[in-house]
């Protein structure tokens, strides 16, 4: 989920009891706060901790609550996971640092190993493959996500080779679960067999994410691929088109026109285009 902000760059808390009513109210069976999309990299601690609290108290035990926790050092994950489990989480999320020195396979592997382990949440694995500037070895990958504690995997990876290596992991671990985080690649993930869906733009297009998946799953392909087609048009329209150049602003916009967001704030600065609010003006209307 994208998190609301203020101008001053603090968590918007009664725009946040809106998107959560909304989110129940659309049938969302679980949240992902303070990942990309919810800037989680660059909010201050204890305004994540605000986030998670305000959500937390709105769905009241009726959404499982997953948080990014990804940091620089393993104690700083932990701290992390600390904090968000007081404030509510029922997940903590770990990603590769955007930082991290003399990153042999072998380094990490024993970095996710042991923040992994020592969490006191269970994990969600974040593979962002070659988007993040480290990542997990492909070699080692099926030995982070059959860790006792992992019980899921968000894969934006966009890699064959690491979806087969997560589709392996759970053959071997059947409850391990398995979310597609590439909106522009539904189809690949879900022919491969994966759980289903969690990437930032879910809050624009959900009814279509549901429908394609009901479609899909009673074996009517071509109606689904229909609607994959559509989803994608209303995400280039909210994103600025197929160079994303309005991606976070967008949709934080389209939020906004809803009723949900206060404002478009944001610490990324994406630009919001004359096309770009034109479009989202008109499918605000139309949801």
């Amino acid at each position: 989920m994208p998190t609301p902000l203020t101008e001053d760059l603090k968590v918007d808390v009664p725009s946040v009891e809106r998107m959560t009513r909304d989110a129940l109210a659309g049938g969302i069976k679980g949240v992902f706060l303070a990942g990309t999309c919810g800037e989680g990299p660059w909010l201050p601690a204890i305004e994540r901790r605000r986030l998670v609290e305000a959500v937390a108290a709105e769905a009241n035990g009726r959404l499982e609550i997953a948080v990014q926790t990804t940091d620089n050092s393993v104690p700083r994950i932990l701290e992390n996971i600390h904090d968000v489990s007081e404030a509510g989480a029922d997940y903590a999320i770990i990603a590769a640092p955007a930082v991290f020195m003399n990153a042999t396979p072998d380094r990490m592997t024993a970095f996710f190993s042991e923040a992994v382990d020592k969490s006191c949440l269970p994990v969600g694995i974040y593979d962002l493959g070659k988007h993040r500037p480290v990542l997990i070895p492909d070699d080692r990958l099926m030995d982070v996500y059959l860790l006792p504690q992992v019980r899921f995997v968000k894969d934006s990876s966009n890699s064959p080779e690491r979806r087969a290596i997560a589709l392996a992991a759970r053959e071997a671990k059947p409850t391990l679960r398995l979310f597609n985080g590439d909106e522009f690649n539904c189809f690949e993930y879900m022919e491969g067999g994966y759980n289903g869906f969690m990437f930032g733009g879910a809050v624009a297009v959900a009814p279509q994410l549901n429908q394609i998946a009901a479609l899909f799953l009673n074996g009517r392909i071509e109606e689904a691929r229909e609607v994959d087609a559509e989803m994608k048009r209303i995400l280039f329209g909210i994103y600025g088109g197929t160079s994303i150049a309005c991606w976070l602003t967008g949709l934080k916009y389209y939020m906004l026109r809803r009723g949900l967001f206060s404002t478009t704030a944001s610490f990324l600065g994406y630009p919001l285009t004359d096309v770009c609010r034109s479009f989202i003006d008109d499918y605000a209307k139309s949801v």
